[in-house]
């Protein structure tokens, strides 16, 4: 064989295993799947709708499609992201998940005597879902003044079984990221990625040791992500909103994230009575006010520190 034929018999060999290679860590899919309890076969989560609604799952308040899943970034319990990697698409099958993988295993010791007054009248009746001292629990039942909370997770201790269909690989970044927003939040929010042009300086030194300052031009990849009014008040996207800002720059390789909020109703006639103290004040009348107040921003941070 020529050292020609060598070269190309070893690049056939080298596209053929990259061919066979399948899913990677860092690779976004589009998977369609059902969770389900080893025990019991009790459906806990899907997105099939027709499953949900055979389960008996609310289906009015979820949307059931497929989910985008970012491998390697534990958006799935670690053995079925183990049956990902190397996957191809159209792959399916079921992965077994035991309960150390899943939400842990039951602990007895997570079920606790509270005095009842930390719990909220209205949340007094067993398997009433509990929040004391930042712990989310569940009240198994309250005599007089002393209830029993257990603070384990309520599918604490249940082997899983993960049914699963790779539908396709995501390369778009927009789709990426509508997928993984989707993936917090239950549902997907419209979004775009802009490159903007910004200018940038920089500091250097010049031949005699003098500070230079240059300016360059600098292109940025911005996210624009719209907030719908529903998503500004999801819980996970209150608490964890810079978290799943720092998780989309790193993994779609972004400079920034904006945040756009959409305010839908009525005009704005009811400031009328909010603004009539300012005694009909033009534009020219608030300048004059604004330029008479003298606000030094040391003086009182030096206010402060003195207290």
């Amino acid at each position: 064989m020529s050292d020609q034929e060598q070269a190309d018999a070893a690049e056939d060999a080298d596209e053929a295993e990259t061919e066979t290679e399948g899913l990677a860590d860092g690779d976004f899919v589009r998977v369609a799947y059902t969770i389900r309890t080893a025990d019991d076969d009790r459906v806990i989560d899907t997105t099939d709708e027709e499953v949900a609604e055979d389960a008996e799952i609310d289906t009015e308040e979820h949307e059931f499609e497929p989910r985008v899943i970012a491998l390697g970034a534990g958006h799935v319990f670690p053995s079925v992201e183990e049956a990902f990697i190397g996957a191809e698409v159209g792959d399916e099958g079921v992965v077994d998940v035991p309960a150390e993988d899943a939400f842990g295993e039951y602990d007895p010791d997570e079920v606790e005597t509270v005095k009842a007054d930390k719990i909220p009248e209205d949340s007094r009746y067993p398997g009433a879902q509990v929040q004391i001292d930042n712990r989310q629990g569940y009240l198994e039942t309250i005599i007089g003044g002393r209830a029993r909370v257990d603070f384990n997770h309520p599918l604490a201790g249940e082997d899983l079984e993960y049914e699963y269909e790779i539908l396709e690989a995501i390369e778009d970044r927009e789709q990426q990221a509508a997928g993984m927003l989707g993936m917090y939040l239950q549902e997907a929010p419209e979004v775009r990625i802009e490159t903007v042009t910004e200018e940038e300086e920089t500091v250097s030194e010049d031949d005699d040791g003098e500070e230079v300052v240059e300016t360059e031009d600098v292109e940025k990849d911005v996210l624009y992500v719209t907030a719908t009014q529903a998503m500004q008040m999801n819980q996970q996207w209150m608490f964890q909103k810079q978290q799943i800002a720092q998780d989309l720059m790193s993994r779609l390789d972004l400079d920034r994230v904006v945040v756009e909020e959409v305010i839908e109703g009525g005009g704005m006639g009811g400031l009328g009575g909010m603004m009539g103290g300012m005694g009909g004040a033009g534009a020219e009348d608030i300048e004059e006010a604004l330029e008479d107040v003298d606000v030094d921003a040391d003086e009182i941070v030096d206010e402060i520190d003195e207290e």
